[in-house]
């Protein structure tokens, strides 16, 4: 496969897991704060304007995600080998816990009563999904894969009690709360209510100074599992300070409760760079120390025929969800709650 391809490729797939990242976190933090609000009795404020988010949106969240574990799979086929055994049990996990946020809709859609226990359910679900689903990211730093003569073994003791992996956990964690009450403080305002944009802007700001901390606790840890990816990362500090540029910017806009939307795109930028950023210094390697993309066994025509797929796809996806967004999610009275769908 020659360079371009490889290149192409996986930018591609970067970029379906990193609009993965937005959705998903708008998506499941929107469930834990709805499950919170409930407990704090703010539901009446904020439930509507997470209903009236999650009803035209929650079936498409997955499927960027989907793209992406397909993608990879194509591309690169020995991740599969390799991540396909060490990922058993957490990927179960994930399953089990997807399995459970999909029957909540369907137990809240034949009910005009939400019960408490099946917010809880969908609320934690939403928290814990992302964590397993980080494990994913964690073992791909190397260190924690032991490649036998009898086969591929995860290291359950070095998972557990690493540092670096509970701070990816617990980063995925702060991040779906950052990211989803930043964009429902932008949400609530656009629906013109002024409690329930509040609420989510004091939300938003409550968990500003953790995914400061974390990220940089999360830096460290790589710093000390892996040095060389460490390293590699510092050349490319400019993307991560623009990245904390851009959450000044977002913090500091809704602080000022000015350009709710500005300060969204503010975050998408922030974890965009940052997240290109940590993608682009990870290159060549996809698995440490195995897996790289200069080493994939596609060969080119299935290499170029993959690429135009993703990349149509990625063309396709981008323009339905903004479609989804401006006919139906952004209409000027269904974000009021004077139209229902």
């Amino acid at each position: 496969m020659s360079l371009d391809y490889e290149i192409i490729g996986v930018t591609v797939l970067w970029t379906f897991l990193y609009l993965y990242v937005i959705i998903a976190s708008i998506d499941f933090g929107a469930g834990f704060f709805n499950f919170y609000s409930k407990l704090t009795g703010d539901d009446n404020i904020i439930s509507p304007i997470i209903a009236r988010y999650l009803n035209p949106v929650w079936e498409t969240t997955n499927v960027f995600f989907v793209f992406f574990f397909v993608g990879i799979v194509g591309f690169y086929p020995d991740t599969a080998y390799y991540l396909g055994t060490t990922l058993l049990i957490p990927g179960s996990i994930a399953l089990i816990l997807l399995s459970i946020r999909g029957s909540y809709y369907a137990f809240n859609s034949y009910n005009r009563e939400s019960k408490l226990s099946w917010s809880a359910l969908y609320g934690v679900t939403g928290l814990l999904i992302p964590a397993a689903l980080s494990i994913a990211l964690v073992i791909s730093e190397g260190g924690y894969i032991k490649e036998t003569a009898t086969g591929i073994d995860l290291d359950f003791e070095e998972l557990i009690f690493s540092t670096y992996g509970w701070s990816v956990v617990f980063l995925a964690i702060i991040s779906v709360l950052y990211i989803s009450s930043g964009f429902l403080t932008f949400y609530a305002a656009k629906a013109e209510d002024k409690k329930a944009s509040e609420l989510t802007r004091t939300w938003f700001l409550i968990w500003t100074l953790p995914t400061l901390v974390i990220t940089q606790f999360t830096f460290l840890g790589l710093r000390d599992h892996n040095y060389e990816h460490f390293l590699a990362a510092q050349d490319y500090w400019y993307l991560f300070g623009l990245s904390l540029l851009a959450m000044i910017i977002a913090v500091f806009l809704i602080w000022k409760r000015r350009n709710y939307g500005t300060a969204f795109i503010m975050i998408m930028l922030q974890y965009g760079f940052a997240f290109y950023g940590y993608g682009i210094s990870k290159l060549p390697y996809i698995l440490y120390p195995y897996v790289n993309i200069n080493d994939s066994v596609v060969n080119e025509n299935m290499a170029f025929a993959l690429t135009v797929v993703f990349i149509l796809g990625l063309l396709l996806l981008i323009p339905s969800l903004f479609l989804l967004v401006r006919l139906f999610l952004f209409d000027k009275d269904y974000v009021k709650g004077n139209k229902k769908y």
